[in-house]
């Protein structure tokens, strides 16, 4: 019966999120519904104490860069800096290759450890124009991103500094650039296979003469370049750069600086007692919020006219953008934490672990409660704390090495979460202005891709010993 609650709340979240409801409101609806399903008595503790916490830390953690990758993307678009790239896209690869063209502009960024929900805002504005110059339909723009932002290198390419590549470090002793064959076979699987489904997805709509707008009320469209003449294309991609840049600088540069932690007064008056924050916990969002500012005064450094002449209003949408995007991700992250907690959850936890094979096991363990908490490092943190050393010990009696453990924990992460109530995809969405309906098809089958590539990594293993 615990599972029976802890699924039905999970497919009552999904299926609302699919028919456009406010995840905002139906996140605790869904987690207190199954909490009062449990034991009516802790609802309001469990709402209190749990989901908002949750929901609160990570709006205090992580609403700047919602907030600061909202106002980039807006001035990348209003500076004509996106239409001056798209220009010079088409010119080299062709429009026909629009979709191939967004895919490496967002694995650039990620693999530069640009965070996931900042790409999807820096991104979307170059998306845009680049597919209605081609003429594909905007609700592929979603499964497009996805790929480049939200697969190979978020989790499989070796080195890859997302925190979903960084998380099994600290339970199998090893780094990032665990299993590099095998994270690079896994890798190229998924681009070929992804980059095919979307291509074959293309040309599906122009057989039928379906083109940008078609199909899709444009909601959140990219304003139009007021501008005269554009940006040389190489001064439009310097703010892309310099954030990649900057935040691989300052993640070195933080921690050198201010030591593990650090410590102030917060007031001249009084003796209240001092602020001291851990530094190696927000190191990597410092480096984020302040690789976005050095892109932000770039952008305006270089097209300081185009900028002014719309900066209070395009903030004012950005702004507007960001609050959704973080409080729906917000939202699910509360209704993950509070699921996590109920029996329920250990039920699904237990009989996951009855899996003989100890890399199945992992992979199935680890993407399934990734697919249930609506997050890849959240669903991966929650399996390899309960269950990390029987899978080391697995992996040991079977000879299997731990930087194999480290790779497909990592990919698996990276695998079913992305179900239609995760933050991210519900983050993707509302930048781009699609519905579920309309655009959820394609990255759901970019999350099949990306779950069958865990397989191919560990079949690979088992008949080639690749590492």
């Amino acid at each position: 019966m615990a599972f029976l609650i802890v699924l039905a709340a999970l497919c009552f979240l999904m299926f609302v999120a699919y028919r456009g409801y406010s995840v905002i409101l139906f996140a605790p609806v869904a987690a207190l519904g199954a909490v009062l399903l449990t034991d009516p008595s802790l609802v309001a503790p469990m709402f209190t104490g749990l989901f908002m916490d949750k929901m609160v830390g990570f709006l205090k953690l992580y609403f700047p860069v919602f907030l600061l990758g909202a106002i980039f993307g807006k001035l990348i678009e209003v500076s004509g800096f996106s239409k001056s790239i798209v220009a010079a896209t088409i010119q080299l690869v062709g429009a026909s290759r629009a979709m191939l063209s967004i895919v490496i502009v967002c694995a650039l960024l990620t693999y530069g450890g640009v965070s996931l929900f900042v790409v999807v805002f820096a991104v979307y504005p170059f998306a845009a124009e680049l597919f209605r110059q081609s003429n594909i339909p905007k609700r592929l723009i979603p499964g497009t991103i996805a790929l480049g932002a939200f697969t190979f290198t978020m989790d499989a390419l070796p080195g890859t500094p997302q925190i979903q590549n960084i998380i099994p470090a600290s339970f199998f002793g090893t780094n990032a650039w665990a299993a590099p064959w095998l994270g690079i076979l896994g890798g190229v699987f998924i681009l070929i296979v992804g980059l095919s489904y979307l291509e074959w997805r293309r040309r599906a709509a122009l057989k039928t003469g379906e083109g940008y707008a078609d199909g899709a009320a444009l909601v959140n469209e990219p304003a139009s370049f007021a501008g005269g003449k554009l940006a040389n294309p190489l001064i439009a991609l310097l703010p892309l750069v310099l954030v990649g840049v900057s935040n691989k600088l300052f993640t070195s540069w933080i921690p050198g600086f201010y030591g593990d932690s650090h410590s102030f007064d917060p007031a001249v008056i009084g003796s209240t007692p001092p602020v001291v924050q851990e530094v190696s916990k927000v190191a990597a969002i410092w480096a984020v919020e302040g690789a976005l500012l050095v892109g932000i005064a770039c952008v305006i450094a270089f097209a300081w006219k185009p900028v002014m002449a719309s900066f209070a209003e395009g903030t004012k949408s950005a702004i507007g953008g960001a609050m959704l995007a973080a409080m729906n991700t917000a939202s699910e992250y509360g209704f993950g934490a509070v699921i996590a907690a109920l029996p329920g959850f250990l039920v699904v936890a237990n009989a996951l672990s009855a899996i003989p094979n100890p890399l199945v096991n992992e992979a199935v363990t680890v993407t399934a409660l990734a697919g249930i908490t609506g997050s890849a490092s959240g669903g991966m943190s929650i399996a390899l704390a309960a269950m990390a050393e029987t899978f080391i010990a697995n992996a040991n009696a079977a000879g299997i090495p731990m930087e194999v453990l480290h790779r497909v924990a990592a990919m698996a992460s990276g695998g079913m979460d992305t179900l239609p109530h995760n933050g991210a995809v519900i983050t993707l969405l509302a930048v781009t202005g699609l519905t579920h309906r309309q655009a959820y098809k394609d990255v759901f089958a970019i999350t099949l891709i990306k779950t069958a590539a865990v397989f191919v990594v560990i079949a690979a293993f088992y008949l080639a010993g690749i590492v």
